[in-house]
């Protein structure tokens, strides 16, 4: 079977926008949400293989249950990067707002928490969870992760939960974040990473790229681009690996070609998909 040509970028983040527009609005209208393959529940036993069992009930006690409902990731990024109390975090692609309102938890009433989401639905979602948190040391910005609206060295740390995979420009992803790094900054996220290849016809699936599958780095060029762009002491750590079944469900079933067809020939001996935590750091003092 010959795959399909790779979809545009432009079609590709207005896939995107769209996918997680429809998200936000079944959280607002009280519908439970998944990240990668439509309705499940993501609060308390979310059957989708990528988004479940990523919070603790401790951790998420007190945050509002559309925070969690909306917790669209495949990490807990603010639990692995380690956050201290007056650092300035930024989540990319924050969505409704979860990792924001556990960074400004981290950080206490001295430190400072940005979001920044492209998406209209999921910033209204999310600020609606951070006025129900209580949350003052919190602003949500809209843009895209290509393109950060904020100055040169304005935040200590850069979080995000399975947002960078879906960029189709991730150098300049990763040069931004770099830029608006102050010197010692810290990222931290976590992301959807290939160990091999996956096959084409995943590649080149739209709603595969929507979900969070498509267009994940392979491992070894994810840490290149890193040193690129000016990191040091990059990293990436296996959290999850994933499986046929796991694929085909994250795929999900709007996919064309149907979901087992995405599959056919593929070879897990030759490349994988994972959770990961890519780590690095920016020269320099903090």
């Amino acid at each position: 079977m010959t795959a399909s040509p790779k979809p545009k970028a432009a079609d590709l983040r207005a896939a995107v926008r769209d996918h997680y527009a429809a998200r936000a609005r079944d959280v607002l209208s009280g519908a439970p949400t998944s990240c990668c393959s439509g309705p499940s529940s993501c609060a308390g036993g979310a059957k989708d293989p990528i988004t479940r069992d990523l919070y603790d009930s401790i951790e998420t006690g007190g945050l509002p249950p559309d925070a969690l409902a909306a917790s669209l990731g495949c990490g807990n990024p603010t639990a692995l990067a380690e956050l201290r109390p007056g650092e300035r975090v930024l989540d990319l692609g924050s969505g409704g707002g979860i990792d924001v309102l556990l960074s400004a938890r981290r950080v206490g009433p001295e430190g400072f928490a940005y979001g920044l989401d492209m998406t209209d639905e999921m910033l209204a979602l999310a600020e609606r969870n951070r006025a129900a948190a209580g949350a003052e040391n919190v602003e949500f910005l809209k843009g895209t992760i290509e393109e950060i609206p904020l100055p040169d060295g304005a935040v200590d740390v850069i979080v995000s939960n399975c947002v960078v995979n879906l960029s189709t420009d991730k150098a300049r992803v990763l040069r931004e974040a770099f830029r608006v790094l102050s010197p010692g900054g810290r990222f931290a996220v976590s992301d959807i990473v290939v160990r091999g290849a996956l096959p084409p016809a995943v590649r080149a699936s739209m709603a595969a790229w929507a979900g969070c599958v498509a267009g994940a780095l392979e491992e070894r060029e994810y840490l290149r681009l890193l040193r690129e762009a000016g990191f040091e002491d990059a990293e990436v750590r296996v959290t999850r690996t994933f499986g046929r079944d796991d694929l085909l469900e994250a795929a999900g079933a709007a996919a064309a070609p149907a979901p087992e067809d995405l599959l056919a020939g593929w070879d897990p001996s030759r490349g994988t998909l994972v959770s990961a935590f890519v780590r690095a750091r920016k020269p320099g003092r903090a």
